[in-house]
């Protein structure tokens, strides 16, 4: 198969790239590995996380629509009380985290809605579920990849004069030669002030597996899982406890604190104040992530809460998952379910409750609302990818608000986005705590896209040019849709005036070009400068 742009992965950063291409009238082949595109929004089952101007600026036009989509998905087709219905900002699930806490399968329709007049015209081919196993190069170009399908065993050989890598690890980098780095890298190297004094490559962020869970009445306990008793028991020298208990280390402060658990608590969903920079909204642990808040439907229509399991708890960080055996990979994955299985047990027969007992058996697994029978989200949470050796590399100093102050974040000249969050580590493999900075709002220079040799394969997601620290804060929902959105402008860009992404970055004049096109597109590039005109 041949298109013009070639985008191995359908998570945000996939579909962003395939909308920015797209529109600008080229053809497309996506693929995606499991059923469902969205990646982090839907497949792994993670409300958005983003900035406290997510409803004024500092997103994409286009992810603004993604958000528009779902408010009136619910609207359309979801049996909302009147009050909630003529709720400007809508948020579906109430939730702490995010003020647009909701189902998965919502926004999942939604990106579907924004593709299919692309499929319909034959200018998008969406294949599922295929995966990269190989890539055929040619000195400094990718000329194809090699993709197989997840249950029959079928191959595609897929090229173009463009390959973008969406994948969640960064799979294309080793398949097609590309430099790049996993884990920590040194102080020496970067000069980050929380960086190590030596490179740490398999030091890497815990991955989750994610789920859903409502209160009901009745009994619904599951069975006991295989390794109950050793997750049950397992606790991390840093934790201040067990891991799979409500008593964790303060992401902040490290200070150990102990988190609420309370389903169902009744509370007004248009009272919840989703504002990152006043609560991180963790404290009780039902409403942190919920995705659907039972009073904001018709009395009857929702039997309870459905809250979205993404805690502290579940996080694996026993081993890496980048650079192993394919046996290993698995074997971790399988490990990572089990103990988020391990956990969801532990609430149903053995959490404390407010009043004196222990367990929650009318807990039940949501696998229809992650999409699988196993009750569990359909792919793991990642955090962290491998990264390419880029032009530009993102480092702490450019960001870090202790050390940037008053001046705010490093004005990038070749910046292509903007984002922020703050820099959000979690324990990793190498024995490390949180690493938590506050930071600036921040910038997305056009050289942390590129790799340093390779010419037609640009990155869109957490495969950009960070460092393990300032990856922390890029690889959130909207900042993996904006990278993932400009690597698509930037291929359609330079198919339509013939020249190479490393050109548009290095040539003030063609990068004014580009900038202006991005502007076009409702790609913001700088932070709002609000004075007087």
């Amino acid at each position: 198969m041949a298109a013009d742009i070639l985008i191995v992965g359908g998570g945000l950063g996939g579909v962003a790239a395939a909308l920015g291409a797209l529109r600008n009238g080229h053809s497309v082949i996506m693929s995606e590995e499991y059923d469902w595109i969205g990646g982090q929004l839907t497949s792994q089952a993670v409300p958005p996380d983003e900035h406290s101007w997510v409803e004024q600026f500092g997103v994409t036009r286009s992810y603004q629509a993604l958000r528009r989509g779902v408010r009136q998905y619910y609207r359309d087709h979801y049996p909302l009380t009147e009050r909630s219905r003529n709720w400007g900002d809508l948020n579906p699930g109430a939730g702490w985290v995010s003020r647009l806490c909701h189902e998965p399968r919502v926004s999942l329709a939604v990106m579907q809605a924004m593709l299919m007049p692309f499929i319909g015209a034959k200018k998008l081919t969406l294949l599922q579920p295929y995966k990269p196993v190989s890539a055929e190069t040619d000195g400094d170009t990718v000329r194809s990849v090699t993709l197989r399908h997840r249950d029959s065993g079928d191959k595609i050989v897929a090229s173009a004069p463009y390959v973008i890598d969406a994948t969640e690890l960064g799979d294309l980098l080793p398949m097609t030669g590309t430099e790049y780095v996993t884990g920590f890298e040194s102080q020496a190297e970067t000069g980050e002030p929380s960086a190590p004094s030596e490179a740490q490559p398999h030091n890497q962020q815990a991955v989750s597996i994610c789920f859903a869970v409502d209160h009901v009445d009745g009994n619904h306990v599951i069975d006991k899982p295989r390794n109950y008793d050793f997750w049950k028991a397992y606790q991390p020298e840093f934790w201040g406890g067990p891991l799979i208990g409500f008593k964790a280390p303060h992401p902040r402060t490290l200070e150990i604190t102990e988190r609420s658990f309370t389903p169902n608590p009744d509370d007004d969903p248009l009272l919840v104040d989703a504002d990152q920079r006043r609560n991180p909204g963790d404290g009780n642990l039902w409403t942190f992530r919920r995705i659907a808040a039972r009073r904001n439907f018709v009395e009857g229509a929702y039997a309870s809460d459905i809250c979205l399991v993404n805690w502290p708890m579940i996080d694996y960080f026993e081993a890496p998952i980048i650079d192993i055996p394919e046996d290993e990979y698995q074997r971790h994955l399988s490990a990572a379910a089990d103990l988020s299985c391990s956990v969801f047990y532990w609430l149903q027969t053995e959490a404390p409750r407010v009043d004196g007992g222990q367990g929650f058996p009318g807990l039940r697994l949501r696998g229809d609302i992650t999409g699988t029978e196993h009750g569990l989200a359909m792919a793991p949470y990642i955090r962290e990818s491998r990264r390419i050796r880029a032009v530009t590399t993102v480092v702490e100093q450019d960001l870090s608000l202790e050390v940037r102050g008053e001046a705010g974040a490093v004005n990038y000249r070749d910046s292509v986005g903007v984002g922020m969050y703050r820099i959000d580590l979690h324990p990793s493999t190498g024995g490390d705590n949180y690493i938590d900075v506050g930071s600036c709002p921040f910038e997305i220079p056009l050289g942390a896209l590129l790799p340093r040799r390779m010419k037609n394969l640009i990155p869109a997601g957490k495969t950009i040019g960070t460092t393990h620290i300032t990856n922390g804060c890029y690889r959130l929902h909207p900042v993996e849709w904006n990278i993932g959105e400009v690597a698509g402008l930037l291929a359609a860009h330079c198919l339509e005036h013939g020249t190479t992404p490393h050109a548009v970055q290095a040539d003030d004049r063609q990068l004014e070009q580009f900038q202006t096109k991005l502007y076009t597109e409702g790609v913001e590039t700088r932070w709002p400068d609000v004075r007087g005109y």
